[in-house]
């Protein structure tokens, strides 16, 4: 952890929150289609958690635009367009764009030491296939460069688009690891030089790539339910 970065407390989320943050990602990544069925039951069961709880957290969807209710027939995934992932994930590289660039004006030598530590540990993750290690080290990384960039508004805005990157199914999205440790470096390259331009392309560019290949996978989990058809 970054000296000076709050810590944070190993706290379970509410149930709720787990609920929607679940299968939240479950739509993002592709596993749940347009259209199909959400029972709070089926998602209470595989969570191990009540069904109140799972259906706060289905009604937290429903808020969000996920799902909606039909009569006496319950939650449905409403569309999610690749134009609509793309177009969230572009929003986000802009912030995080804006982030890195302050972070490359601000960060110190010790503070460039542990990053690096942090991404060392990310590699060997990614070298054993943990890809649930991966999935934590990368959001470690990704925070401790933000929190570098002291910008808490901007930073709250970059997270409240973050609902749309799946943080699980690593393997499930193919590239998407290997991308993560090549534009690691060049994200650290940029922050040990203090070049602000290039901390700002680096942050960026890792940003849209991510949002490519996750619609790539959703365009390609598409072409295989039309032929399936």
């Amino acid at each position: 952890m970054l000296a000076g970065a709050p810590r944070r407390r190993r706290v379970r989320p509410r149930l709720s929150d787990e609920a929607a943050t679940h299968v939240r990602e479950l739509i993002v990544s592709g596993q749940l289609h347009t259209g199909d069925f959400i029972r709070p039951e089926a998602v209470a069961e595989e969570l191990e958690i009540s069904a109140t709880p799972a259906r706060e957290g289905l009604l937290l969807l429903q808020a969000e635009g996920f799902l909606e209710v039909e009569p006496r027939r319950g939650f449905r995934v409403t569309a999610l367009s690749t134009k609509d992932v793309s177009d969230m994930f572009e929003a986000q590289a802009l912030l995080a764009g804006e982030l890195g660039a302050r972070a490359a004006q601000n960060v110190t030598d010790a503070q460039l030491a542990e990053l690096e530590s942090l991404q060392d540990r990310l590699e060997a993750a990614a070298k054993d296939e943990d890809l649930d290690r991966v999935e934590e080290l990368n959001f470690e990384f990704h925070r401790a460069v933000y929190f570098l960039a002291d910008a808490p508004k901007i930073a709250w805005l970059l997270r409240s688009t973050l609902r749309y990157a799946p943080r699980r199914f690593y393997a499930t999205i193919g590239g998407w690891p290997e991308a993560t440790l090549h534009d690691h470096r060049e994200i650290m390259t940029a922050l040990r030089s203090g070049d602000v331009l290039a901390a700002r392309e680096a942050l960026s560019g890792h940003i849209r790539s991510a949002g490519r290949l996750l619609v790539e996978h959703l365009e390609a989990q598409e072409r295989g339910d039309r032929s399936a058809d």
